[in-house]
């Protein structure tokens, strides 16, 4: 009896076992081939599997943002490095000169930041602070390792833009969007030469903010300018990123990669031109090789609380026509459009035509959106009384 009983222990172990092995070994099997899938109700559809019975269905999918990936991928072959060199003469710290006698040494120096393609001719935009070093030389190297000479063609003074030119054919080029249509909390990508070192660095994550305003300067505090309508965003910018294009998720330029909060005072604050806010530069380079941009004449500041009240002005809003009496540079530059149309230093701009100027919404932003020649209608507060004045736009070069 107890043999018995040990004899229908070990087949029940032996069968239980032979089960599972013999299990996994079809699982394996039906998995390797699509035609038993089907066969026994298992179907793979675009990389999602599906266990089909009478009474349920269930889905198993493997999400993966191949969107961002994607946007990468176009984009990647149009993005390059800006590098600049320049040589230095290295003196001796106690004024003999380096090596003594020599009367000196040189050194070269080099930095540089990151562009993309343009025009399939060789045209590429950078950030100006970029290209911004007197005597230097500079080189493109694009995604497949070539090296370029680079000849810088036009700066745009109004923004920090640059374009760049070199001798190449049927180049990669970017695909613009439309930095207007941006909402908050929009995923967007920055690719950059990172630190400088790190070339094409992919960062994500979504637009902060719009229309923020932003005092930039270089390390060392210099080359101070004031930047405005910039787009905010949380996706990592680091030194080296200037100059590369902020996408869309369609893989799209919206912004140029231009600055980032000082380290140590926050993280996760970068900010970007917008693209619209160039495009009229990139047209005009493209047909003239400059930058042509519409021209009032005028000297002015925003007019806020303490100007308000320094001036007597009745509102914080607009800017008000005024000279540097430190460099003795007048309000109204003399032949100008403005002087024609008869504007006067202390004169309240509100408006041109039917855009209200305010914070976010300077005057020289909304001047972009036209050409020279184009006739328009400034509002302006004389003497404590409204009135409006037409200017036709001069042309200003760069």
């Amino acid at each position: 009896m107890i043999k018995s009983k040990s004899l229908f222990a070990f087949l029940f172990l032996f069968c239980f076992v032979s089960g599972v092995i013999g299990g996994i070994a079809g699982i394996s099997i039906v998995a390797s081939s699509p035609t038993l899938q089907k066969s026994v109700g298992i179907s793979t559809d675009g990389g999602t599997l599906q266990s089909i019975g009478q009474n349920n269905i269930s889905n198993i999918t493997v999400k993966e943002d191949s969107a961002v990936i994607s946007s990468v991928k176009k984009i990647m072959p149009s993005v390059v490095s800006v590098i600049y060199t320049k040589d230095v003469e290295v003196i001796d710290p106690f004024g003999f000169g380096y090596p003594f006698g020599s009367g000196g040494s040189t050194q070269q120096q080099q930095g540089g930041g990151t562009g993309f393609i343009i025009t399939a001719d060789g045209l590429v935009a950078t950030n100006k602070h970029v290209i911004d070093v007197e005597g230097a030389k500079y080189t493109v190297i694009t995604q497949d390792g070539k090296k370029y000479d680079a000849q810088v063609m036009a700066k745009d003074t109004a923004n920090d833009f640059a374009i760049l030119k070199i001798e190449a054919k049927n180049l990669p080029v970017v695909e613009f969007g439309d930095s207007d249509e941006l909402e908050i909390g929009q995923r967007v990508i920055a690719i950059g030469n990172a630190l400088g070192e790190f070339q094409n660095s992919v960062t994500v994550g979504v637009l902060s903010g719009t229309e923020r305003s932003l005092v930039a300067s270089d390390a060392y505090g210099r080359n101070v300018e004031t930047l405005e309508g910039l787009l905010q965003t949380d996706a990592a910018i680091n030194e080296g990123n200037s100059g590369g294009p902020l996408l869309n998720i369609k893989g799209q330029v919206v912004g140029i990669n231009t600055a980032t909060a000082a380290k140590g005072q926050s993280e996760g604050i970068g900010f970007a031109i917008p693209i619209t806010t160039l495009k009229s530069a990139i047209d005009s380079i493209k047909k003239t090789g400059k930058i042509i941009r519409p021209y009032i004449g005028i000297r002015y500041v925003a007019v806020d609380q303490k100007i308000a009240a320094i001036k007597g002005i009745d509102t914080t809003k607009g800017v008000i026509v005024m000279g540097d009496d430190s460099s003795g540079l007048p309000a109204v530059v003399p032949g100008s459009p403005a002087e024609k149309a008869g504007i006067k230093q202390g004169d309240v701009i509100l408006k041109i035509n039917n855009d209200e100027l305010g914070e976010g919404k300077s005057l020289s932003r909304f001047l972009n959106q036209y050409s020279p020649g184009n006739e328009v209608t400034l509002t302006i507060i004389r003497d404590s009384k409204e009135i409006s004045v037409k200017v036709t736009l001069g042309e200003f070069s760069s």
